[in-house]
């Protein structure tokens, strides 16, 4: 496909067929993290790799990729968006080989950042493709679609991976991806128009820079500060990501031509739905990230059980981005975006309720729920965000709409992960303590670690437990048989009392962390619902309120194509 969509009299007649190829892209760099969750457990025990390194191999990717997709929005801008999605799917293709190929943790961690930086030219660049190949009265509808896709990816990560790991190797995670993008830079050459931006202004390399170093900062001290401790290295990270967001903010605001026009910011349509993305994505990636260890390790599914159970929150997402569709142009973006959000805040607080003897019957209706929500509130948010930017910066409001959601994402995992870590730590050795079972030197501390090492610390005992019993059979006297015997029915009545304290610490540890998780979307909904503007816009007249706002964009607004 040849001719740029920008000299299309008439909308794209395979334009359906392009937004498949724009969701494929975007469903395989989603699925990149959330298959993880279920692969880290024999990626650690084959790599041996420690809690740190796990930390790293799956924030490696998250780093470039936040911090790059703003200034690779602006290059596929000005030299071509489906450019870009195609050099992005390569790097990623390439990345996930290296990834299934190395043997170390280096590699891994080394691997993982190059599908990062694949992923920043993929994720802005195709709402950037999207938005500038359907005319504004379908991007609503099309948007919808790119949503639930990202919503599907979040739960079908897990049940890809799940089955992958049944007959293959944790490589066959990174490898699944290879035909995936082949299929999908294929699509995109035959099936996508070529579009750039329609002037011919100089990059602004300067901002762009900036953002990289302040975004990378942030995300590298969100992630270093509550996993490993606020050391110099986290506190360095927060001073270069406040100087940095400051810098990068002064020279926006004297730039001709900024890379973000910064103004923007100040309309509280675009600001409200850049908050509800952060905060959103905030709850969702930091319940999912321990919604699966508990239905891995307290449940005890396997790692395809779990991708199965977490199917009713694809299916919801598909729900409720049909109902977003329909109420947002009768009721309006705020009441719609709203809803969504307290309905992410009853999933969460339905979570409240999670305790040792809950099953996976109880984790049903949150999860419908949240996928519910998701469906609900962030198709409307990314349109507006998106309806905000004129034809000429599409990949630049792609970037911004994604950053939100990749800043959230981070910040849930790392406040509501942390929160777990401390509260199960805690929880543990009260439990542990309460009963009165007797532990092995130092096995408590391994234990609290996490709740995959507290489950092996008493698969340990366990096992010696068994060994005691080997030699009490072998024994050369009653005297020793039965003093053998005494210490192997101990031991084995420690490892039990130490998986209940476990089981019973972590489940305690997901209903304390949701609660958080809960108090935190729920002041956040009500800010994001001060934010919205009362009465929702059409596209046009949110595109002339953006342009009031940010003067420098009227001019420009005026001379580009309404398609």
């Amino acid at each position: 496909m040849n001719r740029p969509v920008e000299e299309m009299k008439q909308p794209y007649a395979r334009r359906w067929w392009a937004l498949l190829v724009l969701c494929l892209s975007l469903l395989i760099i989603v699925m990149a993290n959330t298959a993880l969750t279920v692969a880290a457990p024999d990626m650690t025990k084959d790599l041996g790799l420690s809690s740190s390194d796990l930390q790293w191999v799956i924030d490696g990717y998250t780093v470039p990729y936040a911090a790059l997709m703003l200034l690779l929005g602006a290059i596929g801008d000005k030299y071509s968006r489906r450019g870009a999605l195609v050099l992005g799917l390569v790097v990623f293709g390439a990345g996930s080989v290296a990834g299934s190929l190395v043997d170390s943790s280096g590699g891994v961690i080394a691997a993982r950042a190059v599908m990062g930086f694949g992923a920043a030219m993929i994720m802005p660049a195709t709402l950037s493709l999207l938005a500038a190949t359907f005319p504004r009265a379908e991007r609503a509808k099309a948007i919808v679609l790119w949503t639930a896709t990202a919503g599907l990816a979040i739960a079908a990560g897990p049940l890809v991976a799940g089955a992958l790991l049944e007959d293959h190797g944790w490589a066959s995670t990174f490898l699944i991806n290879v035909p995936i993008a082949a299929i999908a830079i294929v699509g995109a050459l035959l099936l996508v128009p070529p579009s750039k931006a329609g002037h011919s202004n100089r990059i602004d390399y300067v901002g762009g820079l900036l953002s990289v170093i302040w975004t990378g900062a942030l995300v590298y001290m969100i992630i270093q500060g509550p996993h490993f401790g606020w050391d110099a290295k986290a506190i360095s990270a927060a001073v270069v990501a406040g100087v940095g967001l400051v810098a990068f903010v002064a020279w926006e605001l004297r730039h001709p031509h900024p890379i973000l026009n910064v103004r923007r910011f100040l309309d509280r349509r675009f600001s409200g739905s850049n908050l509800a993305v952060a905060l959103f994505f905030l709850a969702v990636f930091g319940a999912f990230y321990y919604l699966t260890q508990h239905l891995q390790f307290v449940l005890g599914y396997n790692p395809l059980e779990t991708g199965v159970r977490m199917l009713p929150l694809a299916g919801a997402v598909f729900v409720g981005s049909a109902l977003t569709g329909y109420l947002t142009p009768r009721i309006g973006m705020k009441i719609t975006v709203s809803a969504g959000m307290v309905a992410g805040t009853v999933a969460l607080a339905l979570l409240t309720r999670v305790d040792a003897s809950s099953s996976y019957g109880d984790f049903v209706a949150p999860l419908i729920i949240l996928g519910l929500a998701i469906g609900l509130a962030l198709s409307p948010c990314t349109d507006a965000i998106m309806g905000a930017f004129p034809e000429s910066e599409l990949g630049v409001g792609g970037a911004v709409n994604d950053t939100s959601l990749e800043l959230g994402g981070s910040l849930g995992i790392a406040i509501l992960g942390s929160v777990l870590a401390s509260s199960y730590s805690s929880k543990l050795a009260d439990a542990a303590a309460a009963s009165g079972a007797k532990l092995p030197d130092g096995t408590l501390d391994t234990a609290q670690d996490s709740v995959g090492a507290g489950y092996a610390v008493a698969q340990g005992i366990g096992d010696k437990a068994h060994e005691v019993a080997g030699q009490a059979a072998k024994a050369t006297s009653p005297e020793q048989a039965a003093q053998l015997k005494g210490q192997a029915e101990q031991l084995a009545q420690g490892a039990g009392k130490m998986a209940d304290a476990v089981g019973s610490a972590f489940s305690d540890s997901v209903a304390h962390t949701s609660l958080v998780g809960a108090v935190i979307l729920g002041v956040g909904t009500v800010l994001v619902a001060v934010l919205l503007p009362r009465k929702s816009a059409s596209v046009g007249d949110a595109d002339a309120d953006t342009a009031a706002a940010v003067p420098g964009d009227a001019g420009v607004r005026e001379r580009e194509p309404q398609r």
